[in-house]
């Protein structure tokens, strides 16, 4: 990982009095970016959403995208190598939370100091990926978020389902409170990882399902990682890849007891190997 990549907020102030143009009109063009960022779209059935979804990533905001397709029906694989991205796909599916294990691992072979995921099904805005990896690049948190309930009104103008909002809701007050946090949702698609956090979180021991997300978030809060999260504008449609009320009601009770494995094994209860250091 780059020596640049800071680990904390730097704590030294410049007091000498200086022209403002140095800001406004500086001398020089902005330095090249000099950290390595990659972003990873776990996929399936995306064939109609990706290109919108790569669209709106601002140029050069990211130096590889990677897709992970999980054999997929429609077209994906075709059109996503049609557009250039590199692309690993699976033999057999290996559920949402096995494909972002694919994710990881080759970003961490790679070389990659920033990771960015992002779902590929244009439910999500990537046009906040450069704002939301600053906040990594300034040590500010190691662990982004996209925030995508900024009010009751907007979220479900937007298209979430109100039992989807209440779930959220609930869920994330819930969390908030066992886990010490102040996240506005805790079940973003949208995310940032500092490399540090791959490489101590033992990912690969986690869930394939959809709580892989959970427990990711659960794991970093346990080995003392700063979450953070930035304000991301969602669309819902019907192309937007979307989780059944039954699936939701199983990801909730598994958020339910991934958070109650926190706590037993933190008050020396019950020893889980979801928090263990990963093994070299």
């Amino acid at each position: 990982m780059s020596s640049t990549l800071l680990t904390e907020p730097p704590l030294n102030p410049v007091h000498a009095p200086f022209h403002v143009d140095a800001i406004l009109r500086p001398a020089a063009p902005e330095p090249r970016r000099k950290h390595k960022i990659i972003a990873v779209l776990p996929a399936y059935n995306a064939a109609t959403t990706l290109a919108a979804t790569i669209h709106d990533f601002p140029a050069g905001c990211v130096d590889e995208i990677l897709l992970v397709d999980d054999c997929s029906k429609d077209d994906t694989v075709r059109v996503a190598r049609e557009m250039g991205l590199t692309v690993i796909q699976h033999e057999k599916n290996t559920g949402y939370g096995g494909n972002q294990k694919t994710c990881y691992r080759y970003c961490l072979e790679q070389g990659a100091d920033v990771v960015v995921m992002i779902h590929p099904d244009y439910q999500y805005d990537a046009r906040v990926i450069p704002l939301a990896v600053g906040v990594v690049e300034l040590g500010i948190c190691d662990v982004v978020l996209g925030n995508r309930v900024r009010s009751r009104a907007e979220t479900l103008k937007c298209g979430m389902p109100w039992w989807k909002y209440l779930s959220n809701r609930g869920l994330t007050a819930f969390e908030n409170l066992a886990l010490g946090q102040n996240l506005g949702e805790f079940h973003s698609g949208f995310r940032v990882y500092r490399r540090k956090v791959l490489e101590t979180i033992p990912f690969e021991g986690n869930s394939d399902d959809f709580v892989f997300d959970t427990q990711f978030l659960v794991q970093a809060v346990h080995f003392g990682f700063r979450l953070g999260d930035v304000p991301v504008p969602v669309r819902y449609f019907d192309e937007a890849s979307q989780i059944n009320f039954r699936r939701s009601t199983k990801y909730g009770l598994q958020t339910l007891t991934t958070v109650g494995a926190y706590w037993l094994n933190r008050l020396g209860l019950k020893r889980n190997p979801m928090f263990r250091v990963k093994a070299d």
